[in-house]
């Protein structure tokens, strides 16, 4: 711990990423995200945008935690937790899906895979260390959980990733959107599923971290692969209209609020066995009273998060993403509104630098998701 001259006060030291050298013999710009020093860019949030959408991204995304949960009825334990079907979930498929607080609202969002050494669960790096004190006390003492720190997680994005990925590790081209397998390079395990949070097709890959920096070297050596970092990963997800937690989502939203309705599957709506199950499946059947919506922005000024949304001289909402959008050469954002006001087309404006910026209400995604999905899905 180090103390803070000012307060008093002790605060956790900065933590290093297992390639954090490797960024910075790239010369990234390192700063503080989600406790951790972490590359926000190389050679500019622009061009490494651009570059993803047309080619292929190396993001590292070893912040986020990786855990998992074993033991018989893990599955049916982890339900117990969140609104996916998780106990229909087989070796090899994963599921989005939300860790959910007592009164329904969102405590995370997270990627779980079927395996058959059990569940393997992504979760945000902001919060990880919450979810997990959350799982360790919710969960049965019978169902393990380890927390896979051992582990980097790299992020290859873009058009160019599968015949990037192929050429290193034969056969993984076969994957498809939401599928996950283990692979051997060079006698390295690899967990590798083809997913990601950009809206391009890609993989995320968990190597153990003493590879992690050759793995990365192998795939910037490709002509088509560079390093990406923080800011241009923000923005192609602000572009996919993919939420960020802390930001967009929060233990104050549930997910209908959120937008994320899809996250609870049938069977679970019918048996209501959830956490916040009346105050969710309520809003299911009579509209929550407020909607996650995508905005367009009238004109070049950028609107940022925490901007008040109007409608007329009255306050209705609030900016909870918001950027440049590289893709589209102008600024977007999302928030929330009241769910009268969610309709694409209406009419807003969001409050910048004490001036009011006309916004139109838009659907998401902003650019289109080139997810690469089983034929026939």
């Amino acid at each position: 711990m180090t103390t803070s001259e000012q307060t008093g006060e002790e605060t956790a030291p900065i933590g290093t990423l297992p390639l954090d050298a490797w960024h910075r013999a790239k010369g990234a710009r390192m700063v503080e995200f989600a406790g951790y020093w972490m590359p926000i860019q190389y050679e500019g949030i622009m061009a490494e945008h651009l570059w993803t959408r047309t080619n292929a991204g190396l993001f590292d995304v070893s912040h986020m935690g990786q855990l998992l949960l074993s033991g018989e009825g893990a599955a049916e334990a982890l339900e117990a937790l969140v609104p996916g079907d998780i106990s229909a979930l087989k070796p090899g498929r994963m599921r989005y899906s939300l860790l959910l607080a007592d009164d329904g609202g969102i405590l995370d969002d997270l990627m779980i895979t079927g395996g058959e050494q059990g569940l393997y669960m992504v979760v945000n790096g902001a919060v990880k260390w919450d979810d997990i004190a959350h799982l360790r006390e919710h969960l049965p003492d019978e169902i393990g959980l380890n927390h896979m720190d051992e582990q980097a997680l790299l992020a290859l994005q873009g058009p160019e990733a599968a015949a990037a990925l192929e050429r290193l590790v034969p056969g993984v081209g076969a994957l498809v959107f939401m599928q996950a397998d283990a692979f051997d390079w060079n006698g390295v395990p690899l967990g590798i599923s083809r997913s990601g949070y950009t809206g391009e097709d890609g993989f995320e890959i968990s190597v153990p971290a003493a590879h992690a920096g050759v793995l990365a070297d192998a795939l910037c050596a490709m002509d088509e692969v560079k390093p990406i970092g923080l800011g241009a990963r923000d923005s192609l997800r602000l572009e996919a209209g993919l939420p960020l937690y802390g930001h967009d989502l929060d233990p104050a939203t549930d997910p209908v609020e959120g937008d994320l309705a899809f996250a609870i599957s049938k069977r679970r709506r019918e048996e209501g066995s959830f956490p916040g199950a009346a105050r969710i499946l309520g809003h299911l059947a009579d509209g929550a009273p407020r909607k996650r919506v995508g905005l367009l922005v009238d004109g070049k000024l950028p609107v940022r998060e925490g901007s008040k949304l109007f409608d007329g001289n009255s306050e209705v909402g609030v900016v909870t993403s918001g950027g440049f959008a590289p893709s589209l050469g102008a600024p977007i954002a999302m928030g929330y509104v009241p769910t009268g006001l969610s309709a694409t087309g209406t009419a807003l404006a969001a409050e910048v630098r004490g001036k009011r910026v006309p916004v139109t209400v838009a659907a998401m995604p902003f650019v289109p998701h080139k997810y690469v999905r089983k034929q026939g899905g």
